[in-house]
């Protein structure tokens, strides 16, 4: 087991549903990493924007997503995820995806739909959680609207770092913040909220401050309104003393998942 996660945020302006472009863009903007790492994380969405007719999107497309995921995979040996509009059996859902260096793929299916926008009108919502592992690290992912609701994100299966993959709004910049914080102090997690910036299709305008919460809810590393990169260092020997100096965890609650 790696006792450190070095974890890639790559934030970006998205071009409006436009894979292909969306999809270079990206590849151009990795090319500077420079390091070894672990992980790299992409916003909700990345090659498409928050879109809320996912018809307007082939099969092509979606393989071409999975594709590359899995080409920048095993070019970094690392790690990779976002989420894309996924058509499966007939219906659609904002799939949270997670390729491997292996060649493997697996996903998470966004829970909460943001009804308020319209996306309950045209996605199916998932019914199951995902732990997965990366270098020994157990990681839970969510997407946006998902950060709202605590009890779907309960650290009852014991996860190291919680992810949620966002085109989260400028005019709800300061819930964005507070609620990271609130979540990475309950579950006693590291939590990273990778964001995009810029003005959608829509003329929704977002805001970036990707970052990285402490399990003692500190910002650890953030990025401002602006396309970057951000690179961190995650200890588990930090996490682990942490936990067992104060053992919250051990006395929380028990919910039920309907």
């Amino acid at each position: 087991m790696n006792q450190r996660l070095k974890t890639v945020l790559v934030q970006s302006d998205i071009v409006w549903m436009n894979v292909p472009r969306n999809l270079i863009k990206y590849e151009n903007f990795l090319g500077k990493i420079d390091q070894e790492v672990d992980l790299i994380l992409l916003p909700e969405m990345f090659a498409t924007g928050f879109v809320l007719d996912p018809t307007s999107f082939s099969a092509d497309d979606q393989k071409a997503v999975m594709d590359w995921m899995l080409r920048m995979a095993g070019r970094f040996n690392a790690c990779i995820s976002g989420s894309h509009p996924f058509y499966h059996e007939g219906r659609y859902f904002n799939r949270f995806l997670a390729a491997f260096p292996d060649g493997s793929l697996t996903f998470y299916d966004k829970r909460h739909l943001f009804t308020i926008g319209g996306e309950k009108q045209h996605f199916t919502a998932g019914n199951d959680r995902l732990v997965f592992d990366v270098k020994g690290w157990k990681l839970m992912p969510l997407i946006c609207y998902d950060l709202r609701f605590p009890v779907w994100s309960r650290n009852n299966v014991k996860y190291d770092l919680l992810l949620f993959a966002a085109n989260w709004p400028k005019v709800r910049n300061h819930v964005w913040e507070i609620l990271l914080k609130a979540r990475a102090i309950e579950n006693q997690s590291y939590v990273i909220g990778i964001n995009r910036i810029g003005i959608d299709g829509r003329s929704i305008e977002y805001f970036g401050q990707s970052q990285v919460i402490s399990p003692k809810g500190e910002i650890i590393a953030r990025l401002s309104d602006r396309e970057d990169l951000l690179t961190v260092s995650l200890s588990k020997i930090e996490l682990d003393r942490f936990r067992k100096d104060f053992p919250v965890l051990d006395d929380a609650d028990n919910f039920t998942i309907g």
